[in-house]
């Protein structure tokens, strides 16, 4: 029993761009994981307060448009604030269900102004403390217009029971040296959030699976044209463009053979529950290790920059 792990998938909509609201449901989503016995509950790229549909859907990249900066205000004040203890429930459920929880999250970085947006992943830890708060390196095409650029501080794995877990956000997956970078720290549960979409799972978590012979946990958010609110400026507007899936979920787990453990699960709001077993990755390792008998540190070798980015830096405090 103590080579395996317990991974709860969440694969949630919204309630776009409502911090509190959505808090609840991952509350109640993380006591659902709590009565499946979970060791482990994932949520989506930036599920919480929600990813920035509008952008594709309302002209986004037109500038000083006053309706891009309405939605871009609206975000910014549901955007999470860790400082300021918007994770707080999470991590008390986390301590209380002795539970680590890795949740993508639209974040308000104090220490860059706190003005400006981060598609940031973080990992709390069973004793409910945050471990690690990592920025996307490089947003996506249009998601360049709504959140900055990250850096290399939150490249971290974490020891949860026997397993190394870390984690990326969506195409940062497709980063090999991203991916290297948690490799070598020994990596053998992979957690990719995404906001949603079975194209973008439905391969690659296979493929990393067996790049790196570990599991690989793709968890993504859902959303339709339904969870809309009107209580989000110009709803009406993204509305009209908008299909009636604008993410159709597409959360899976694979295992370090790149056989499915829990098929894509598509167009539904649902926690899952699966067991994973350590022995399973000694296994496929015996025969392919990226990082260890099949690496060639004389040929290559990848420096990682891993200070937190900042503006200003206060000598002697």
């Amino acid at each position: 029993m103590a080579d395996t792990l317990n991974i709860a998938l969440a694969q949630l909509a919204p309630v776009w761009l409502n911090k509190k609201a959505t808090l609840r449901k991952m509350e109640e989503a993380i006591r659902e994981a709590a009565s499946q016995k979970a060791n482990l509950v994932c949520f989506g790229e930036t599920l919480l307060p929600g990813y920035p549909f509008w952008l594709e859907l309302t002209d986004g990249a037109r500038f000083n448009a006053p309706v891009q900066k309405a939605i871009f205000a609206h975000y910014l004040r549901e955007a999470v604030t860790i400082d300021a203890g918007d994770l707080d429930t999470i991590c008390q459920l986390a301590s209380e269900f002795r539970m680590a929880v890795y949740t993508g999250c639209a974040e308000r970085a104090t220490d860059r102004g706190g003005h400006s947006i981060y598609c940031s992943l973080v990992y709390i830890s069973e004793e409910g403390i945050v471990q690690s708060v990592h920025r996307k390196l490089m947003p996506t095409y249009e998601e360049r217009l709504v959140w900055s650029i990250g850096d290399g501080h939150g490249l971290q794995v974490h020891p949860l029971g026997a397993f190394t877990v870390g984690g990326l956000n969506c195409w940062e997956n497709w980063m090999p040296l991203a991916r290297t970078a948690l490799y070598a720290q020994g990596e053998n549960l992979h957690v990719a959030v995404w906001p949603g979409n079975l194209r973008n799972t439905v391969d690659l978590t296979r493929h990393i699976a067996q790049e790196n012979r570990m599991y690989v946990a793709s968890v993504s958010g859902l959303m339709r044209k339904s969870d809309i609110s009107t209580n989000v400026p110009h709803h009406a507007l993204i509305r009209q463009a908008a299909p009636p899936f604008l993410s159709n979920g597409g959360s899976c787990l694979a295992a370090p053979d790149g056989s499915w453990v829990i098929e894509p699960l598509v167009d539904r709001e649902a926690v899952v529950t699966a067991t994973i077993d350590l022995n399973t990755v000694r296994k496929e390792r015996q025969n392919f290790d990226p990082s260890g008998h099949y690496a060639r540190p004389d040929v290559f070798e990848l420096t990682i920059n891993p200070q937190r980015q900042k503006l200003v830096r206060f000598k002697g405090l």
